[in-house]
């Protein structure tokens, strides 16, 4: 079976979250990993490689006994990390290079004995296989090659119901969090008990008219637009406005019952540092950013300000830009917070 929408591919028994499509390269063997369509993807201004960052993909499963899965990495080694529903393994985390690696999975012994009180409120079914992927600085591009076993993809009642979808840059992709489970994206979803898409752009996110289009194809129930740091200084405050509404526009009108959250630059290197030569122009964009949302027709959208979720900047990198695992859980525990009441 194959199936397909816009954030999830389901073939040969294996739920591909996150993930618009499974491309062949002509170069290479297996068939490329990637987060949006190639329709889209082509169509992408700066976007187009990060889109082949699996940034927030996992491939899902249930097993019935052992299980191989076999994964390449090209332009950099990749570590993949197995959970079983919400738990972490340890023993079976693998480095994969260029050349194909088989992944043997088996559920621990130990969850096929919980107690059943102990599962009855866990979002994920420990017996879902979920292969993390890894997101900006931490992966390649990742070729899929084939699995071996008997599984199935999960079922509906064996991950979350509602779905958070998460536009933005580098911060949004999780460049210096140390790995998945620590992006402000899975922290945030963690808290709300939700299944996360995540649509980080590294340096790119440009507000593109074809992201627009692919977030309002796409399935979830609450949609946060980070807009967008990466265009400042490579853009007019008027087109940036622009790009924003568009994007704005295009992605609430297509989900009327879904709550789109605008989420102004977050503090950084700018706002900190004395004499900045740009030390203005984050805000110019965020003012830019207040008035396209106060201006919005769609009573689905809010403004969420940036200084909101990291008040201050502690859990910085010393770029003074991207968080670092602190900074980035205290980003999820806020945005959970302003979250959680929109999604009830």
């Amino acid at each position: 079976m194959d199936t397909t929408n816009t954030t999830t591919m389901h073939r040969d028994g294996i739920q591909f979250h996150n993930v618009g499509e499974l491309r062949d390269v002509d170069d290479r063997d297996g068939e490329l990993i990637q987060r949006v369509p190639e329709s889209i993807r082509t169509r992408l201004e700066a976007a187009a490689t990060r889109m082949c960052h699996p940034a927030g993909v996992e491939l899902r499963f249930v097993p019935d006994g052992p299980v191989r899965v076999t994964l390449s990495s090209h332009l950099r080694d990749s570590v993949v990390q197995p959970f079983w529903g919400p738990f972490q393994a340890t023993d079976d985390v693998v480095t994969i290079g260029a050349e194909p690696r088989t992944i043997t999975l088996s559920r621990p012994e130990k969850l096929d004995r919980l107690d059943p009180s102990a599962v009855a409120n866990l979002d994920y079914d420990p017996r879902v296989c979920r292969l993390l992927l890894p997101g900006e600085h931490r992966s390649g591009h990742i070729h899929f090659h084939g699995v071996e076993g008997d599984i199935r993809p999960p079922e509906l009642s064996e991950f979350p119901s509602q779905r958070y979808l998460a536009y933005g840059t580098s911060i949004t992709e999780g460049e210096a969090a140390m790995g998945e489970p620590l992006t402000y994206v899975n922290q945030a979803a963690t808290r709300l008990g939700v299944d996360p898409i995540n649509l980080g752009n590294c340096g790119t996110a440009y507000c593109d008219e074809a992201m627009a289009e692919h977030i309002a194809g796409g399935e979830w129930d609450v949609a946060t637009l980070s807009l967008s740091v990466n265009m400042v200084g490579e853009f007019s405050v008027e087109t940036f406005r622009e790009r924003a509404a568009h994007m704005i526009d295009t992605v609430a009108a297509s989900h009327p019952d879904s709550p789109v959250v605008c989420i102004t630059i977050l503090p950084n290197a700018r706002d900190f540092v004395l004499d900045h030569e740009e030390g203005e122009e984050c805000e110019r964009f965020r003012e830019a950013l207040r008035s396209v949302v106060a201006e919005c027709d769609h009573s689905n959208v809010s403004l969420l300000d940036g200084h909101e979720l990291l008040p201050d900047p502690r859990g910085l990198t010393t770029d003074l830009v991207h968080p670092g695992d602190h900074a980035m859980v205290r980003i999820g525990e806020n945005l959970a917070r302003e979250l959680d009441p929109l999604l009830q």
